[in-house]
C-alpha cells in the first residue's frame, strides 16, 4: 500500500499547488474550483443565519462571505498539504499513519517537535517546511491587491449615491441631474465608470472573490451601481441621441465587456453577439413609467417613448443577462432593473434624502 499512498499524496499536492497558482499567481482570469465550490458552501450556510429571509438579515450573513472564502482558501491548501506529505512520508519512511501526519504538521507549520536522524525523511521535511510558510506568505501579499482594488471600486460607488440615490438606479441618475441642471456633468461620470468598469473586469476576473465582497452600506452595491449607470446612458442615448454625449457609448461597451469578462471567469454561460431585438426581462411598460418620470422632471426627449424603446432595448441585451445573474448570485440589494434574486423581495426604489429639492416625482416601481 506504501506506493498508492506516496502516488495519492503526490496527486494531491500537484493539484493543490497548480491550484495555488491559478489563484493568487497567474494574472489571468482563471477558473478555481475551490473559490467557486467555497463561495456556493458558504454562501448556501450563510443563508440559514438569516432568520426571516429579508434582504437586510440576508446583508448582515453575507457581509461575512468573501472573509470566510479567504480564510476557507487558506485552511484548505494548509490541510491538503497537511494530507498530501503525510501520504508521502508514510510511503517513504514505514512511519505508521499518526506518525506520518504528525511529522508532515511539525515541518509544514515549522514546528519543529517531531523529526530525527531519519535521512530519508530530511527531503520530504524540508519541501514541507517550505510550502507552509510560502501558502501563508502569497495569502497575506493576496490581501493589499484585492483591498485595493476594493477601495478604487467603493470610493466611485459612494461618489455614485448623491447621483443615482440608494439603491442606485439609471432612470434617477438623469432625473436628478436634469432636476437641478447639472447635466452637464454626466460625461464626467461616464468617464469615471468607463475607467471603473474597465477596472473591475480585469480585477474581478482575475481574483473573483472580489465579486463578493459587499459595500459598507447595505444599499449600496457595486454591481448595481455599475447597471445604474449604463442603464442611465442607454436611456439618454435612446432618447436624445443627438444631444447626448460621446462618453455614453463608451461607458456602455466598457461596462458590458467588463461583465462579460467577469461572466467567462465563472464559466458563466451568454451570447457574445446577441440581436439587437433578442429579448429582454425588463418590459417596455417600466420604461414607459421612467420615461414619464424623467419628463416630470425635465428632461427633454428627442423621441417618443416608443421610438425611443428599441434602441434602449437595443443597448440593454447586450449585458442584462448577465447583470441579472451575477446580481443573484451576489444576492445583492434588489433594486429596480436588476432582476429576481433567490429571496422573497420586490424591488427596492432609491431611497432620497427628507430635505430632497421639491419637485422630485416618485421613483417608477
Amino acid at each position: 500500500m506504501e506506493w498508492i499512498s506516496g502516488v495519492a499524496g503526490g496527486l494531491l499536492l500537484a493539484v493543490l499547488f497548480v491550484n495555488v497558482l491559478r489563484t493568487l499567481v497567474v494574472p489571468r482570469g482563471l477558473y478555481s474550483v475551490l473559490v467557486f465550490r467555497l463561495w456556493w458552501l458558504l454562501r448556501r450556510l450563510l443563508r440559514l443565519a438569516a432568520p426571516g429571509g429579508g434582504y437586510d438579515a440576508i446583508d448582515r450573513a453575507q457581509t461575512w462571505l468573501a472573509p470566510l472564502i479567504l480564510i476557507g482558501m487558506l485552511v484548505t491548501w494548509l490541510g491538503g498539504a497537511l494530507v498530501g506529505f503525510g501520504l508521502l512520508l508514510h510511503a517513504v519512511s514505514g512511519l505508521d499513519w499518526s506518525d506520518s501526519f504528525r511529522e508532515a504538521g511539525s515541518s509544514l507549520l515549522t514546528l519543529g517537535f517531531a523529526g530525527g536522524a531519519r535521512l530519508r525523511l530530511s527531503t520530504l521535511d524540508f519541501l514541507a517546511a517550505a510550502t507552509g510558510p510560502v501558502l501563508i506568505a502569497l495569502q497575506i501579499a493576496y490581501l493589499p491587491t484585492l483591498y485595493a482594488a476594493y477601495n478604487r471600486r467603493e470610493l466611485e460607488v459612494t461618489l455614485l449615491q448623491s447621483r443615482a440615490g440608494e439603491p442606485a438606479w439609471g432612470p434617477e441618475i438623469l432625473a436628478r441631474q436634469w432636476l437641478v441642471d447639472t447635466e452637464i456633468a454626466l460625461p464626467e461620470l461616464y468617464r469615471a465608470w468607463e475607467r471603473l468598469a474597465s477596472d473591475m473586469g480585469e480585477s474581478h476576473s482575475t481574483y473573483p472573490v472580489l465579486i463578493a465582497f459587499r459595500s459598507p452600506r447595505p444599499y449600496r452595491h457595486w454591481l448595481v451601481g455599475l447597471v445604474a449607470v449604463m442603464d442611465a446612458a442607454a436611456m439618454q442615448l435612446a432618447l436624445t441621441p443627438r444631444s447626448a454625449p460621446p462618453e455614453a457609448r463608451l461607458v456602455l461597451r466598457a461596462g458590458f465587456t467588463a461583465l462579460r469578462d467577469m461572466a467567462r471567469a465563472l464559466r458563466l454561460p451568454f451570447d457574445a453577439d446577441p440581436a439587437p431585438d433578442a429579448p429582454v426581462q425588463l418590459t417596455y411598460v417600466e420604461f414607459e413609467a421612467a420615461v414619464a418620470m424623467l419628463e416630470a422632471a425635465g428632461f427633454s426627449a428627442e423621441r417618443s417613448t416608443p421610438e425611443a424603446w428599441p434602441h434602449f432595448h437595443g443597448w440593454r441585451v447586450n449585458y442584462e443577462a448577465i447583470a441579472y445573474e451575477l446580481s443573484r448570485r451576489c444576492d445583492a440589494v434588489p433594486a429596480l432593473w436588476t432582476g429576481p434574486r433567490d429571496f422573497a423581495s420586490t424591488p427596492v426604489p432609491p431611497r432620497r434624502p427628507a430635505d430632497r429639492q421639491p419637485g422630485l416625482p416618485p421613483a417608477a416601481g
